[in-house]
């Protein structure tokens, strides 16, 4: 392509208003998806269709919605979205990649574990608060340009959600710090996970975040979010070059969150308004404690069974193989980032029509999670074929004991695809007073497996027990909730027949590029 139509494409990327006038594609019916792609009578190469594809999902689901303002927020949304996944993501693996090469497996390991102790715990700081705040403030109806200017109401939810998590925060903080003095036996862990517990008390910040993605307006947030990479990783980098010790990594990493909060809140008060404006309310804390209580527990169950493996190597094998493990999750991290971002934009769009319309939100789901599940199981073979190349080219030869690991576990990004999906349906359905029985299952079978197997078969049974724990909560559970039955359905045609609107969108995608 030129240099015009390359321009011309991601000029229709960026404004909806182009769309229709350079692509047609993906209208769908009940059965599969047709692909149409027109640009400039040409055939366009794969990776551009694609692309379209996912504009022309949005565009054609936005179709339902009455405002063609909601419509251009919610792609710009979705386009800032990816940009700042993409870079954070590639960003924080490039710098892991030489800060792993540099503290070795062992080192390394210590730094993760650190990070996912702390990490087990960031859910009781959060309360569960975050899908909540989202939820009531897209209910408030906003002033100034596109209504981007909380109301009072906002504002009671925004100071509310702030004073509590900011309590929360601090009691947790007090808790991380006890057990680890109580349980560690390494004077060096429990400092390091005193100092990196810090990263609690900025994560508090995260209510602006949830502002701005109540509004559908990601843009600065992920402005923040790509400098706050971009520095970091220049920190880290400098660290490198001055041969510094494994604490000053770990410091930096907390700084990290120190440049997320401040981030946020600049962007905050440049583009939406003072937060001094914002009100603490005892009546809202009550009825926002209340709803967010069955997503804590559940909350608390998931970041079990996601961090815990990391957790118990270290503590049942050691710390090199917990390095080991956090490379092979490195690479997973990336595969997931397409799934999880299409989900999370998705699904406030999609959940308009569970009051509207609900065979059309059955037929979309249905049809969404076919193509995304199915999709990322054929990366997941690509990285799981490539997985040797993929360590040794890049964290270098002493992390090959990972390839086996990366090879089992580039599979997790699948049965996350899977399970996420019908837990956004979960909650968009205002059913999510379930999803602790749900959850809990995935909890309980990654602890008992590790416990059970872990001595016995290694770090590569941490890597199957994963996908079990993942699949057993986001899958097998629903079975057993009779609330949650629908979704077992759905899951089940995506696993047995999904691979067809795929396939279809494949060979449709092939035959237009050869036209």
């Amino acid at each position: 392509m030129t240099a015009t139509a390359v321009f011309r494409f991601y000029r229709a990327a960026l404004a909806p208003k182009y769309i229709t006038e350079y692509c047609r594609a993906l209208y769908f019916d009940a059965i599969y998806a047709t692909v149409i792609c027109k640009y400039q009578q040409k055939a366009v190469p794969l990776h551009e269709i694609m692309l379209t594809i996912l504009l022309s999902l949005i565009d054609h689901i936005l179709n339902k919605l009455t405002l063609s303002e909601t419509k251009t927020k919610v792609i710009r949304n979705l386009l800032w979205a990816v940009i700042g996944k993409v870079v954070t993501l590639l960003g924080s693996l490039l710098v892991g990649i030489f800060v792993a090469r540099y503290l070795g497996p062992e080192q390394y390991g210590l730094m993760n574990y650190v990070v996912s102790y702390v990490a087990l715990f960031q859910v009781f700081a959060s309360f569960g608060l975050d899908s909540i705040e989202i939820r009531e403030e897209a209910k408030c109806k906003g002033t100034g340009e596109y209504g981007r200017t909380p109301s009072a109401e906002a504002n009671t939810i925004l100071g509310t959600a702030f004073g509590l998590k900011l309590i929360f925060a601090a009691i947790t903080m007090i808790l991380v710090i006890a057990t680890a003095w109580l349980f560690e036996a390494d004077t060096f862990t429990k400092w390091m996970i005193t100092l990196y517990s810090l990263s609690m008390i900025m994560q508090t910040f995260s209510v602006i975040r949830n502002y701005f993605t109540s509004i559908v307006w990601n843009e600065y947030i992920v402005k923040t979010e790509i400098s706050r990479t971009l520095i970091g990783a220049g920190i880290k980098v400098v660290l490198l070059l001055l041969h510094a010790p494994l604490v000053w990594f770990i410091a930096a990493t907390l700084f990290d969150t120190v440049l997320i909060a401040g981030g946020y809140l600049l962007s905050y008060r440049k583009k939406i308004a003072s937060p001094r404006l914002w009100m603490f309310n005892k009546t809202t804390a009550k009825y926002l404690i209340k709803e967010a209580f069955p997503l804590l527990l559940s909350g608390a169950a998931v970041v079990i069974y996601q961090r815990i493996d990391q957790v118990m190597i270290g503590n049942m094998i050691d710390k090199e193989a917990v390095g080991y493990f956090s490379v092979a999750t490195a690479f997973v991290g990336v595969l997931m980032f397409v799934p999880i971002t299409l989900t999370d934009t998705y699904m406030p769009i999609i959940s308009s029509l569970w009051n509207t319309d609900k065979e059309a939100y059955k037929r979309q789901n249905q049809q969404f999670m076919n193509i995304t599940v199915w999709g990322t199981l054929l990366c997941s073979i690509v990285v799981c074929v490539l997985s040797y190349p993929l360590i040794r080219y890049t964290f270098g030869q002493q992390y090959l004991p990972a390839v086996p690991i990366l090879q089992v576990l580039a599979f997790k990004a699948v049965s996350v695809a899977f399970s996420s999906i019908a837990g956004k349906m979960i909650v968009a359905e205002g059913l999510q007073k379930w999803t602790i029985l749900r959850d809990t299952t995935g909890c309980v079978v990654c602890v008992l497996l590790n416990y059970l197997l872990l001595p016995r078969f290694g770090v590569i049974a941490a890597a199957w027990i994963a996908i079990a724990s993942n699949l057993a909560a986001g899958y097998l559970s629903s079975l057993f909730i009779p609330a949650y039955r629908h979704t077992f359905v759905c899951q089940t045609k995506c696993l047995f027949l999904g691979w067809k609107d795929l396939t279809k969108i494949v060979s449709l995608a092939k035959t237009r590029t050869k036209q």
